[in-house]
């Protein structure tokens, strides 16, 4: 395989996996319990999400540290162990990748505001993300991807922190676009490709969010801003709902799979999908990406 930042700037769009979390709930993850404290102890749970991933065509899997900062960790008892969390999730996913699929280091938010609004500190937060960037990378991971941020002075630390662990592996970043085109902090599409493109990021996107059609709004407000950026697509299968006590949610894979012909051609080069998405959206997605 080529290495990751030739591909993803090749122009050829990449498939990327659909949710874990999710996924693993449905495997019998207990709610209350994090996806990285459970990963600890059902390694074969984690194994096979990533290997119905990229059996269902995904180019791109995501490792299953979303919290595995120290701040999060440390509500499962494991603060002490970030580097063991990230290792391990890393080792997991480079064995179901194998050489047909990259792995991403998968960075989420902190779970703490920071100042003024909260009591982290700017430089405390970038601390915290090096601190994870580090272990992932000497994992070997092939991109650190930061993904639905919703602040953009965190999303600016989790960057640093990126940076001052290896300045020498790509960093992408996306953001989740919930509140009429914004981040729930009031983040405007435009606003993050201004404040993260200067940092050199590789790619700039939207994950998660409020809708499909909300995802595909933002990019087309990036790409319309900074036609040069290289975006990412990777929503939620739709709005849940609840059915009883289970959320359920609404988009088909047929759906998304039209969608990301959409977000290509809004100029996505790396598309998948986030919560609620399955391996049977991500296979109807590489179809339709690659008939």
């Amino acid at each position: 395989m080529e290495d990751f930042f030739s591909r993803l700037t090749s122009g050829r769009v990449i498939v990327a996996d659909g949710a874990m979390g999710t996924m693993l709930q449905a495997a019998g993850l207990p709610t209350g319990v994090s996806t990285e404290a459970w990963l600890l102890e059902h390694p074969d749970a984690v194994m096979g999400v990533h290997r119905a991933y990229v059996e269902a065509g995904a180019e791109l899997i995501l490792t299953c540290t979303f919290g595995g900062n120290r701040v999060r960790l440390k509500r499962s008892g494991l603060a002490e162990r970030v580097a063991e969390v990230n290792h391990r999730a890393v080792e997991l996913a480079r064995q179901a990748a194998g050489a047909r699929a990259y792995v991403a280091g998968d960075i989420g938010p902190l779970g703490e505001l920071l100042a003024p609004l909260g009591k982290l500190t700017y430089e405390e937060a970038v601390a915290l993300f090096a601190e994870q960037a580090r272990a992932l990378v000497e994992a070997g991971v092939d991109v650190l991807y930061i993904e639905t941020m919703a602040d953009l002075n965190e999303a600016r630390a989790a960057v640093e922190g990126a940076r001052r662990a290896d300045e020498g592996v790509p960093v992408t970043v996306t953001l989740s676009f919930d509140t009429r085109g914004r981040t729930n902090m009031g983040v405007r599409p435009e606003q993050a490709v201004a404040t993260l493109l200067p940092l050199g990021v590789a790619a700039i996107g939207a994950n998660c969010g409020h809708s499909l059609e909300m995802t595909l709004e933002a990019l087309e407000h990036m790409h319309a801003f900074a036609p040069q950026v290289v975006l990412i697509a990777k929503p939620n299968a739709g709005l849940p709902r609840m059915v009883g006590r289970q959320e359920v949610y609404d988009a088909t894979p047929e759906m998304m799979a039209d969608y990301a012909l959409k977000y290509v051609a809004a100029g996505a080069r790396v598309v998948g999908g986030c919560c609620g998405s399955t391996p049977e959206h991500i296979r109807a997605i590489a179809r339709a990406l690659r008939p």
